[in-house]
């Protein structure tokens, strides 16, 4: 006898070729979930990657049910490695539930309030024009850039760069974003020059409390340093230290977008022509930083581990799942984004603003869900940028170089960099 009232059994998920996909990942960088994606017609797909099993998913829909529900937290989603580079342990990201949304809530007061935001904007435009002024005759922007962002992440979050060695802090917060997919002696360099930086954070962070150090109040140093955890203040100086360091070395980080800006400038003439005589606030610039962050590569996915049973596509996800949501996959997806391989602005004219469509730092909401706090501030760096830009190509002309971006090595960049020559002063 047939049992007409059992569930119908759990399907085999699509797998990718091989036992593990460790090396095609690799081999295929950015592209490839998508080239999985394609080949098996699906939107899921299970491989093994480091020899530990994964789901692999990417879309709109995909990215709903990862940031919505709380149905994934991070807590070993990613390897241990890239986890103490890029957020460190008892950092905002590793937390969840309760103890979650009350840390996510000081970083949204600090980081997306209006009068935050036109602060980092103007703040942005005067170090970039100061550096600006004295620029040699030839500069590459991958250099410059951070230099330039680091003085404007210190200056935000509330501190004096002038007592800081800008070259050197620059590189040590870009190194854990250079060296994340890196292992052996380039990963430990970049581990101990982000212990290197936790240590002065944290002796900064001691000071302020101890009344040895004076910052102005309400400023994004002084809330990290006194912030409350539910009850009472963050028990180790280390733990408001990370959350510093956390807050700074994403706005250097904005730096890769930066310079994708540049060559998006320079590609399409069109573009720059539109954009050449709009504000930062306008829809023009508004539009080209959300294609610029839709069409070159960022990151490449991000992880998640199920924290309860649940279904999705006619699969079950138990408990402990690792899960990997495909953020370049899905700003490429053709059924979200038409002609999605060509940079055009004018796509966002009308779009709807959906989260889970453009993802490049991510999805879902952002105050009770897991959207990066700080993603309205690499929006306001890059919209600030964007004129910048169009005053440095007045003064500079792109040299002859190599302005190839790859796809195989994460984080991505042109490959010399964005090397500029003086014209005029």
């Amino acid at each position: 006898m047939f049992d007409l009232d059992a569930p119908a059994p759990e399907l085999p998920l699509p797998r990718a070729g091989g036992f593990d996909s460790s090396f095609a990942f690799v081999r295929d960088g950015y592209t490839f979930a998508s080239r999985q994606f394609d080949r098996l017609g699906t939107d899921i797909f299970q491989t093994r990657l480091g020899l530990s099993p994964v789901t692999v998913i990417r879309g709109a829909d995909a990215a709903r049910i990862f940031y919505e529900g709380d149905r994934f937290g991070r807590d070993r989603s990613m390897p241990t490695s890239v986890t103490h580079l890029l957020q460190d342990d008892s950092s905002v990201q590793s937390l969840s539930g309760t103890a979650h949304f009350h840390r996510k809530s000081m970083f949204v007061r600090m980081l997306a309030t209006n009068a935050a935001l036109d602060s980092l904007g103007r703040i942005t435009a005067e170090e970039w024009r100061d550096a600006l002024s004295r620029w040699p005759d030839e500069v590459t922007l991958l250099e410059e850039v951070p230099q330039i962002l680091t003085r404007t992440a210190l200056r935000w979050a509330g501190i004096d760069p002038s007592g800081n060695d800008i070259p050197a802090r620059a590189r040590e917060f870009l190194s854990a974003i250079n060296t994340a997919a890196s292992l052996g002696p380039l990963a430990w360099t970049a581990r101990w020059q982000r212990t290197r930086t936790e240590s002065w954070a944290r002796e900064l962070i001691t000071n302020i409390r101890r009344g040895r150090a004076r910052v102005e109040d309400g400023s994004i140093v002084a809330t990290i340093a006194l912030h409350r955890d539910e009850n009472d203040l963050l028990p180790d100086a280390r733990d408001a230290a990370i959350e510093l360091v956390n807050v700074l070395r994403p706005v250097v980080a904005v730096s890769r977008f930066v310079v994708f800006e540049a060559l998006a400038l320079y590609r399409h003439p069109r573009v720059f022509v539109a954009v050449s005589t709009a504000s930062a606030i306008s829809p023009e610039v508004e539009n080209f930083v959300n294609e610029v962050r839709r069409f070159y590569p960022f990151f490449p996915a991000i992880g998640g581990r199920a924290r309860r049973e649940f279904e999705w596509r006619e699969h079950e996800f138990r408990l402990g799942d690792w899960v990997l949501l495909d953020l370049y996959g899905t700003n490429r997806e053709p059924r979200i984004w038409q002609d999605p391989n060509r940079f055009v602005p004018d796509r966002f004219i009308g779009w709807s603003g959906d989260p889970n469509t453009l993802i490049p730092q991510g999805g879902g909401a952002m105050l009770d869900g897991h959207r990066c706090p700080g993603e309205r501030a690499t929006v306001t760096v890059m919209a600030a940028a964007v004129p910048l830009l169009v005053e440095t190509f007045h003064q500079f002309s792109v040299a002859d170089q190599d302005l190839r971006v790859s796809l195989r090595r994460f984080p991505s960049s042109p490959e010399s960099g964005f090397v500029l020559t003086r014209t005029r002063r």
